[in-house]
């Protein structure tokens, strides 16, 4: 058992950053996010994560254990990715749907971590331990499923009707500027028409005067 219970205080020390991370990087994605009710469940989920750091103070000390002071790569990579989302060029709500799908994946990186870490000290049976690391899982669930809600209601609609405005704008301006050239081309096919028909014109004139000198 010592080796799991090494094992855990290993998965809860790499918790205890990637809470720490997330808590840098929400309120980047709340500054962001376009939807007020994005906004509103990026916010509460901050609050909760602030908790959760807290009630993984509480596991320590009921272990027994010292936190070790690792750094957890795999949130790093997660949260990169997010920002990476940001920084792009969408309009509202397409940016609002990469958020989503950015913080949801941090969800479900929580939801497995949390998992695992509940396993183990069940599995140890250390109750106490499970019991709190049971409440943040449920939390995570939760803050996963509000987003799947709020994307499948009304995000991912809006970010579809925002490209499909966006096609027809420019399919109307090529539209347009194919008019113009068509209206352009016409106009100088006439006006080679004309020449032409002027050129004959005078080389028939020239001609008629040529045979009147002749005949004098």
């Amino acid at each position: 058992m010592e080796a799991l219970q090494k094992l855990l205080t290993h998965e809860l020390s790499d918790l205890y950053d990637a809470e720490q991370q997330i808590v840098k990087a929400l309120p980047k994605l709340i500054q962001a996010a376009s939807s007020s009710e994005l906004q509103e469940a990026l916010q509460e989920h901050l609050s909760v994560t602030q908790k959760q750091i807290e009630r993984l103070d509480e596991v320590f000390s009921a272990l027994g254990e010292k936190r070790e002071q690792k750094k957890c790569k795999g949130m790093a990579g997660l949260i990169a990715e997010g920002e990476d989302v940001i920084s792009e060029d969408f309009e509202e709500s397409t940016q609002d749907a990469g958020i989503i799908g950015a913080a949801q994946r941090v969800e479900h990186y929580e939801i497995a971590a949390y998992g695992t870490a509940r396993t183990l000290a069940q599995t140890l049976g250390n109750s106490e331990v499970a019991d709190l690391l049971e409440e943040s899982l449920e939390e995570e669930k939760e803050a996963d499923e509000r987003l799947t809600q709020i994307a499948e209601s009304a995000v991912n609609a809006e970010a579809a009707a925002e490209e499909d405005e966006e096609e027809g704008s420019s399919g109307n301006g090529g539209r347009s500027r194919a008019t113009a050239g068509a209206s352009s081309s016409r106009g100088s096919s006439g006006s080679r028409s004309s020449g032409s028909r002027s050129s004959k014109s005078g080389n028939t004139r020239t001609g008629r005067r040529t045979k009147s000198k002749a005949g004098r």
